[in-house]
C-alpha cells in the first residue's frame, strides 16, 4: 500500500476551459478543445435542468468546474482508465460522464434509481454524442445481483457510508478490479472502520490518496483491489444492510 498525504492541487476556482487543460496536463491528463468544449455544454444543462429537478447544489460555473468536474477525475490521476466503469448511484453523471469524456474509450454504465435524473442522463449524452455509455434506471444492490463478478472499475460519489457502500456495489468487481471509495473530510476514519466490511467482500486496500481543492475540502480516494470473489450472500436486501451493517 502506498499512501499519497496531503497533495494540495492549488486549484483555482476561476478556472475554466483552457486553465483546466493545462492544470489536468501536469497530472500526465490531456483532453482536447472538443472535450473542453463538451464539458462546457455539460454545464450549462446541469444549470438549466437544475431550474426544473433537482440535480446538484452547485449551480456557478467556476464551481462546476471545480468541485464537479475536476474532482470527478481526482480518481483517475493514479490509475489507467480502461475496460468498463459503473458508477453507482451517478445522479447528475458524476464521477462517470466526465470520465466518460475526458476518457472516450472507456465504457461506462451510469446507475441511478431516480427516473428523472435518468431523463436528464439521456438527453445529456444524446447531445454530447457520447458512445459505448448507458444509463439504466436501477439500484445498485438490486444490479449486483444478475451482475456479479462483471466489471473492471465500479465507483460511488456521495453514496451513504462506506460500510454499505462496499456491499452493495462491490460484489459487481471482478477479480483483480478496483473499487474506487471517494469519501470527503471523514475518509480517513470511514477506510479504517469499513476494513471489516472490504475484507469480508474480498478486497485489499491497494492505495490512499488525499487532494485538497481550493476552498480547503478535503477528498480522500481509497483504491480497493478485488483479490477474491465476493461470498454469494452478498449483497443482502437494502434493509438489512442498513439494519445491520458488515
Amino acid at each position: 500500500m502506498r499512501e499519497i498525504i496531503g497533495m494540495n492541487l492549488l486549484y483555482n476556482v476561476d478556472m475554466q476551459k483552457n486553465e483546466l487543460r493545462d492544470c489536468l496536463k501536469s497530472y500526465g491528463i490531456n483532453i482536447t478543445d472538443e472535450q473542453l468544449k463538451q464539458l462546457d455544454t455539460y454545464a450549462d444543462m446541469l444549470i438549466s435542468y437544475n431550474e426544473k429537478i433537482n440535480l446538484t447544489a452547485i449551480t456557478e460555473k467556476d464551481q462546476i468546474y471545480e468541485k464537479h468536474f475536476y474532482d470527478s477525475l481526482l480518481l483517475s490521476f493514479a490509475r489507467t482508465m480502461e475496460g468498463c466503469l459503473v458508477d453507482v448511484g451517478t445522479g447528475a453523471g458524476f464521477p462517470g460522464v466526465v470520465l466518460k469524456i475526458v476518457y472516450p474509450d472507456l465504457k461506462v454504465i451510469l446507475l441511478e434509481p431516480l427516473n428523472k435524473r435518468c431523463i436528464f442522463l439521456n438527453e445529456l449524452i444524446k447531445t454530447l454524442g457520447l458512445k459505448d455509455i448507458e444509463v439504466i434506471n436501477s439500484r445498485g444492490e438490486d444490479y449486483a445481483l444478475s451482475h456479479r463478478e462483471e466489471y473492471d472499475m465500479v465507483t460511488a460519489r456521495a453514496v451513504t457510508n462506506l460500510n454499505a457502500l462496499i456491499e452493495i456495489a462491490g460484489a459487481m468487481v471482478k477479480v483483480g478490479g478496483i473499487f474506487f471509495a471517494l469519501r470527503g473530510l471523514n475518509g480517513n476514519k470511514e477506510i479504517i472502520d469499513a476494513e471489516k466490511a472490504y475484507t469480508k467482500m474480498g478486497f485489499v486496500l491497494k492505495e490512499k490518496r488525499e487532494f485538497t481543492l481550493s476552498d480547503g475540502s478535503l477528498r480522500i480516494i481509497a483504491d480497493l483491489e478485488k483479490i477474491k470473489e465476493t461470498p454469494l450472500k452478498f449483497p443482502r436486501n437494502y434493509s438489512m444492510i442498513k439494519r445491520k451493517p458488515l
